[in-house]
């Protein structure tokens, strides 16, 4: 199905909403976007609004949420912008339902820690299973930075909540880890960190890196193996 089809497609706005013509754009549009969040979505509307998310990932991951603008989005999703208003009211809207996802996925990779397993194999898969997420989520992982850097307005509660909390959760097993000697004595928050940095600096940094390193060298399998490495090393008792 083509973008021009599902724009033409797109379900118009309900008695209603007819009814406020008086209301601004805007006004009109939220409402739109109200209604069109109460009722079940069809098939196209559920297609519609993953094409909206799929091309505001990629201009905000370009541009940043500043630098990023409604009509931006549209045109990447090969919607019109009043379209585009009937599934979100507003750009932080798309960005929010964007971050909330993305945070779910994101902390994937660090739920599995199992403290039942060998410690030192339960950290490197860790750093593996990070590695492919900035392979796998390249544009994933710029969003996040970009909330990060711009001090975090949209996250700020999730951050405190469930990320600090499942954190804390992993810190403390580590932590039991290296009192009982099975790792190396490291302080845990700071080795999440760190594999945070290593990790994700192939994504955010990705130009950067193929620059330097030059054509022909394909960085994650580089990285995975020096990683790897590195943390066994670390890690040791």
């Amino acid at each position: 199905m083509t973008r021009q089809m599902m724009h033409n497609q797109a379900p118009p706005p309900g008695p209603c909403a007819a009814r406020e013509t008086g209301l601004r754009a805007p006004a009109r549009a939220g409402l739109m976007a109200l209604m069109a969040s109460s009722r079940p979505r069809t098939r196209i509307q559920m297609k519609n609004r993953e094409t909206i998310l799929d091309a505001a990932l990629e201009v905000f991951s370009q541009h940043g949420f500043r630098g990023a603008t409604l009509d931006m989005i549209a045109a990447e999703a090969g919607l019109s912008k009043p379209n585009l208003l009937y599934y979100f009211p507003s750009k932080e809207a798309i960005h929010v339902t964007l971050l909330s996802q993305m945070m779910d996925t994101w902390l994937d990779p660090l739920r599995a820690l199992d403290a039942g397993g060998d410690p030192v194999e339960e950290l490197r898969a860790y750093v593996r299973r990070k590695l492919e997420m900035s392979r796998d989520f390249p544009r994933e992982s710029r969003l996040f930075a970009n909330e990060i850097v711009q001090g975090a307005p949209r996250m700020q509660d999730a951050l405190a909540t469930d990320l600090k909390t499942l954190v804390d959760e992993k810190a403390a097993i580590i932590r039991g880890w290296a009192e009982a000697g099975r790792i190396a004595a490291v302080d845990p928050h700071h080795l999440i960190f760190s594999i945070w940095a290593l990790t994700q600096h192939y994504a955010d940094f990705d130009v950067q890196v193929r620059a330097v390193l030059g054509e022909g060298r394909d960085p994650i399998p580089e990285a995975e193996s020096f990683l790897d490495t590195l943390f066994a090393r670390l890690l040791a008792p």
